[in-house]
């Protein structure tokens, strides 16, 4: 009998009768789950069988980072992101080139087997950021709000940079890829972000239409008003993948372009999308643990260790610190913005479509490395988060405010984080306002 469907509802049960406590604790949700899905797979209790519910991990994944990047990207103010644009600008256009480029040398030294546009493909796979497996850090309110805001839109906006150059270096590396099908890299990044873009556009209109006009006139029932957004968030993937084009940049723009319409931030409009995105997260990261981490651990090697230490390290952190040159950000600051980006949800959905739509002649051993670094990820992150984020503060309040650190004092606009806790981060926020 296969388990899988009861092991999972459990896992969300027990999780859920213990959220409050797990909260700003070093145990975090994501931890549990894949705990869970070690401890279920196939190398202690094999409660899951791997070969029927392997396919639904790409389904499960690819359907939580539409709805993650959605609604993500509906709650930028792209008017007010231009105001305060400095940090996330320099991690993405400086720092993010430099992950990849620094992670994929270290992929050729250390993992020897590799091509070069194998170690490449690694190297975008593993550049993503996922903030939600260091949720305390962006929800901390006497964290400086542009260092929290810095790190929030970089995670939301990298998944959508990094689908089109994943597409085109797996087209040069295997031309006879699904992805490719056919296609030269240009023609593929074209089509990819071409008519994702038309397919997010399209969506998010539809989306921002209906509440706008259908609002307007009272014809939309109570029960029905978030379906729209989670809805919007599907048309637009679905446009955009009949068209051969990312389904993943197309539900980014739709959020964007949604916001923009609404002209405000859609707020409890997107609690149902951000919840269900929590749901399919944890049933993603249950079954990561059993089906794609747990029988990994069995092949583990030096080089894979070190990699993917490397890689939460070294590899992020160094590019980090060059981004923020000239900045006049602190020492404590460079380091803070240099560890916490965790890696999770986009590299997962990454890895899988590598396996599913390629034939790279090392691919078993990217998967590797790559579940690795994010089981890794999901540990380390998740137990410094809370501890790191109280010490960062705390360094930070020792200033006098006529002596407080430049960059990181700079005032700047809230931008409202993803889940349940951001409506209690903005409580906390603003009782420690006024107290």
């Amino acid at each position: 009998m296969d388990w899988a469907l009861a092991i999972v509802a459990l896992a969300l049960l027990g999780v859920a009768a213990v959220s409050r406590r797990l909260s700003g604790t070093p145990v975090t949700p994501a931890m549990v789950f894949v705990a869970v899905g070690l401890l279920v797979g196939p190398k202690v209790l094999d409660g899951i069988d791997v070969e029927s519910s392997s396919g639904s991990v790409r389904t499960l994944a690819e359907a939580t980072l539409a709805l993650v990047l959605f609604c993500d990207a509906s709650r930028i103010d792209l008017r007010m992101l231009r105001r305060e644009v400095g940090v996330p600008l320099r991690l993405l256009g400086i720092g993010l080139p430099l992950t990849i480029a620094l992670g994929a040398v270290a992929a050729a030294v250390l993992l020897d087997r590799l091509t070069i546009e194998e170690a490449v493909i690694l190297a975008i796979v593993l550049a993503p950021t996922d903030a939600a497996l260091g949720q305390a850090v962006v929800t901390e309110p006497r964290i400086p709000a542009r260092i929290r805001q810095g790190l929030n839109v970089e995670s939301g906006l990298n998944d959508g940079i990094c689908v089109p150059l994943l597409f085109a270096a797996v087209a040069v590396a295997d031309v006879h890829s699904e992805i490719a099908e056919g296609r030269g890299a240009a023609t593929l990044l074209l089509e990819e972000i071409g008519y994702g873009v038309l397919g997010g556009v399209v969506g998010g209109l539809v989306v921002a239409a209906i509440l706008i006009h259908a609002g307007r006139r009272q014809l939309i029932a109570d029960q029905w008003m978030q379906v729209i957004p989670a809805a919007g968030a599907a048309l637009a993937y679905g446009t955009a993948s009949a068209l051969d084009g990312s389904g993943f940049i197309a539900a980014f723009v739709a959020g964007m372009t949604f916001r923009l319409a609404l002209r405000h931030d859609p707020g409890q409009v997107n609690d149902l999308g951000e919840q269900v995105g929590d749901v399919l997260n944890g049933v993603t990261f249950v079954l990561f643990g059993a089906i794609l981490l747990g029988p990994s651990l069995g092949e583990l090697s030096w080089q894979l260790v070190l990699y993917a230490v490397l890689s939460l390290t070294l590899v992020r952190m160094l590019p980090v610190a060059i981004a923020m040159a000239g900045s006049r950000a602190r020492l404590p600051t460079l380091g803070f913005l240099g560890w916490f980006g965790p890696r999770g949800l986009a590299s997962i959905v990454f890895a899988v479509i590598v396996v599913e739509e390629s034939d790279l002649p090392h691919e078993h051993l990217i998967v590797l490395a790559v579940y690795l670094t994010v089981g890794l990820s999901v540990l380390a992150h998740g137990l410094t988060a809370a501890p790191l984020a109280d010490r960062y503060a705390r360094w930070y309040h020792r200033h006098p405010p006529d002596q407080a650190p430049p960059l990181e004092s700079a005032p700047t606009d809230e931008i409202r984080t993803r889940g349940p806790s951001a409506a209690h981060a903005s409580r906390r926020s603003s009782a420690a306002s006024t107290s």
